[in-house]
């Protein structure tokens, strides 16, 4: 996708872009949560290593994957227009359809949260691996149904699931995003040039919101992001890991205020239980 966009937006030939595939450790690790081995950071510390070393010159990231905290020598440069925000349910035609005691597969913190918010009494089973993996194990039996993002399964040509329009997203969810080196100007210019202005904006008051909540990617947190009227409505949840508590909010502020979500996630840290706001402690 973003070497088409790079190709149309500059008129080039097939051959001035060339794909460099990375296989991160991310990719490798399939059974556990990526909490239990590292993180978010599984994700891209390959692809920050070629950048650094000059052996390419941008990262593409799914940006919900990327660490709120960046290295200083990279950048984010560009963001693709947004997909579809919201999560699809496959195996059931609803959360509330689901069967009493259901075992749904996931290993998202925040989709495990919200879930169980909504149903105490559903089975939360731990599956990883690329799309097709999550649905080969669904069919196989290991879980009674899963949440997936629409995103994704979109861009692969799967038409499956309900849309679960009424769960906030992981914050960037959706989002594909380009990171140069710093001080490359050349390519950064050449790459804002594919740049969606609003999803960029956005995506930086999700990430913005993260970084004043602290946490880590073991701490349920959902949040999106919209321009409404020029300016950004953000609206945000944290939920404790079990779903039993959930602290929500909303803020609208103006595209380049960076002040804005740090107080929208004190205010929810504030309203939280003890145990809910030792989740989000560093």
């Amino acid at each position: 996708m973003v070497a088409d966009a790079l190709r149309a937006a500059h008129r080039w030939s097939e051959d001035r872009v060339q794909i460099v595939p990375i296989t991160t450790t991310g990719d490798v690790i399939q059974d556990r949560p990526l909490a239990e081995v590292g993180g978010k950071g599984l994700w891209t510390k390959e692809l920050d290593r070629c950048l650094m070393d000059g052996r390419t010159d941008l990262s593409v990231h799914s940006m919900k994957d990327v660490e709120t905290i960046r290295p200083s020598e990279l950048i984010i440069a560009a963001m693709l227009p947004r997909a579809d925000v919201r999560d699809r349910l496959i195996g059931a035609e609803s959360i509330v359809s689901l069967a009493q005691g259901a075992r749904v597969g996931t290993s998202s913190p925040r989709r495990a949260a919200q879930l169980l918010h909504r149903r105490p009494d559903l089975e939360i089973v731990s599956i990883r691996g690329n799309v097709q993996t999550r649905l080969a194990k669904l069919e196989a039996g290991e879980a009674d149904a899963t949440l997936l993002a629409a995103a994704g399964l979109e861009r692969l040509g799967i038409d499956a699931g309900t849309v679960i329009g009424d769960m906030l997203p992981a914050p960037a969810q959706g989002a594909v995003g380009m990171e140069v080196r710093a001080g490359a100007d050349d390519v950064a210019e050449l790459v804002g040039a594919i740049d969606d202005p609003q999803t960029h904006a956005c995506i930086a008051a999700e990430r913005r919101l993260l970084e004043g909540l602290g946490g880590s990617c073991r701490s349920p947190v959902a949040a999106l992001a919209r321009i409404e009227d020029g300016r950004i409505f953000l609206r945000a949840e944290i939920l404790t890991n079990d779903g039993s508590e959930c602290r929500r909010g909303s803020a609208r502020f103006d595209p380049h205020d960076g002040e804005a979500p740090l107080e929208l996630a004190k205010q929810l840290l504030d309203e939280a239980s003890p145990e809910l706001r030792a989740l989000f402690a560093g």
